[in-house]
């Protein structure tokens, strides 16, 4: 029995490292690092390497899932924001390219321990149960693990992070910021679903993950069922995914140019995006990947958002088709 744990435990991993290195190898995801294009300071190469370094964070959370589960440990001791913060120290230990997995860490890492207590729980991984499980994890977070999320974007180093003015969420880059998490005793959730109103990972960590099981997951099988191509069954979703939810990330740089507060900068910054969502919509119109003109036109998308720099790089948009890889893989899916 222990040794069915362990191996359900190292397949949470592989699907995990695996949906990493798709994603990234998903060509040409406009505005993206993929295999035929880097940005300045980080490569294809630094996203393979990050993809490998998130594996053992990843499968010791899913261990924590699976032992709560077996009443071994309490649900609110599985120490979610530990492991991210962990995983995101790890991944900058392997390379020399900056912030490459800051936002699948914080999908991947709920993921990882809900599947492995979705496991113990009803004897397999499926999206219902699991998405049930990633729910309760995540509202029964602490207010130490917020305080390791914010430790691990800190020590990211991303972009794009803004200021906050609330009174019960403290500004990330605030010289209290650890006091004041603790005297509101804000949860991870809590946090989250703050910070949801102007970014799509953190609205993903508190509605059950319905962009990637909902779309994503769904956008991916019926591609890859029809195609049997894993390239253009993730390049597809991507483009599905952007078209529906325009990048945040997107938003939050452009914004972010005119002004400091997150939350005017989102707003100002979204005019830009669902410029980005239209063009990606038009790209599909024609075919995607399926079509010559298709891919024209996909090609020239790359090259418009990749002349921004990565000022139009659609980062969450990655994230999400990463997330949405890493459920189709545990649900059975291999390219």
């Amino acid at each position: 029995m222990e040794k069915d744990f362990l191996s359900t435990a190292n397949d949470i991993m592989v699907a995990a490292q695996l949906a990493a290195a798709l994603e990234v190898s998903g060509t040409p995801k406009p505005g993206n690092v993929h295999r035929d294009a880097d940005f300045i300071d980080t490569r294809f190469e630094h996203y393979l390497a990050g993809s490998v370094a998130i594996g053992p964070s990843i499968m010791e959370v899913a261990l924590r899932g699976i032992n709560t589960g077996l009443d071994r440990i309490d649900i609110k001791d599985i120490g979610i924001g530990n492991y991210i913060k962990e995983a995101v120290h790890k991944v900058r230990s392997w390379h020399k390219g900056g912030n490459t997995h800051l936002g699948i860490v914080m999908l991947f890492v709920p993921l990882a321990a809900s599947a492995g207590l979705a496991f113990t729980r009803f004897g397999r991984i499926e999206p219902n149960g699991w998405r049930s499980m990633l729910l309760k994890i995540m509202k029964a977070t602490t207010y130490q693990d917020a305080i390791h999320v914010c430790d691990a974007i800190i020590e990211s180093g991303t972009a794009a992070l803004g200021r906050l003015k609330a009174r019960t969420v403290p500004d990330l880059l605030s010289h209290d910021l650890k006091d004041r998490m603790m005297e509101h005793g804000l949860n991870l959730y809590q946090l989250m679903k703050v910070s949801s109103k102007w970014d799509n990972v953190a609205k993903e960590l508190t509605n059950g993950m319905k962009i990637s099981f909902d779309l994503g997951y769904r956008t991916l099988m019926n591609v890859y069922e029809k195609m049997g191509d894993i390239n253009i069954a993730t390049v597809h979703t991507f483009l599905t995914i952007l078209t529906k939810h325009p990048d945040t990330f997107i938003a939050r740089k452009v914004g972010l140019k005119q002004t400091e507060g997150i939350v005017r900068a989102v707003k100002i910054g979204l005019i830009e995006a669902k410029k980005v969502s239209r063009r990606a919509e038009r790209v599909l119109k024609l075919g995607g990947m399926t079509s010559e003109a298709g891919r024209r036109a996909l090609n020239r998308f790359d090259r418009d958002l990749r002349d921004s720099g990565s000022r139009l790089n659609p980062g969450t948009t990655a994230d999400i088709t990463a997330s949405s890889l890493m459920i189709a893989i545990l649900c059975g899916m291999r390219p």
